[in-house]
């Protein structure tokens, strides 16, 4: 897989401002996500708050991906029987009414809180504020050598495909528009798709 021309400085640049973003968004929302933690918690105590799963990130490498739980805690398992099912061409699995999902997981994940453990990645160096969505090594060994274009970059918590769509566009789309990301990537590029998140999260966003 062929690698992205570097610029060191301007990626000192992303990584300040990427832990500068994920520790305010930490601290401001602390309350919000202790309450959420309790509840996670209440609505099933014997199990995690915390969901840890294996994705790809830059140039392939694996990491730990966190998230707030928000299906059963089987639903790996579960999933080879639910394939037929997807909603999603190419590789990617989605569906819209997944019954892995608990009662709780449907509210978070309509307004993307299962995804702020995300910004621990951040943290850690293994994720981007923004990029392209981080798939299942499962994913990747499907890939073409197009697709791998795609990890030419750190994954992101959110991105041009999450606001321009998401599970309305199909692979073949994500694609294209993560490697339109990569091309026009600018700190004023990440914000505009920063602004574009905080509408559709506080629902006043319309997509792009």
């Amino acid at each position: 897989m062929q690698k992205l021309q570097i610029n060191e400085k301007t990626e000192r640049r992303y990584r300040f401002l990427d832990i500068i973003i994920a520790m305010l968004a930490l601290i401001t929302s602390a309350p919000v996500l202790l309450l959420l933690m309790v509840s996670i918690k209440l609505s099933d105590f014997r199990a995690p708050v915390f969901f840890k799963q294996k994705r790809i990130g830059l140039n392939g490498e694996a990491f730990d991906i966190y998230k707030f739980r928000s299906m059963i805690v089987n639903a790996e398992e579960q999933k080879e029987h639910l394939l037929d099912q997807n909603e999603v061409a190419g590789h990617m699995f989605k569906m819209k009414d997944d019954p892995r999902i608990t009662k709780i997981g449907r509210v978070i994940r309509k307004t993307s809180l299962d995804e702020f453990p995300q910004l621990l990645n951040v943290l850690q160096g293994h994720m981007s504020v923004v990029g392209p969505r981080p798939p299942l090594p499962e994913e990747v060994a499907a890939y073409t050598d197009y697709d791998k274009l795609r990890l030419l970059v750190k994954p992101g918590c959110t991105g041009l495909w999450q606001v321009s769509g998401r599970n309305k566009l199909s692979f073949d789309e994500m694609v294209q528009l993560d490697l339109q990301y990569i091309i026009q990537r600018s700190i004023k590029f990440n914000f505009i798709i920063l602004m574009k998140t905080w509408r559709e999260l506080t629902g006043k966003g319309h997509g792009v």
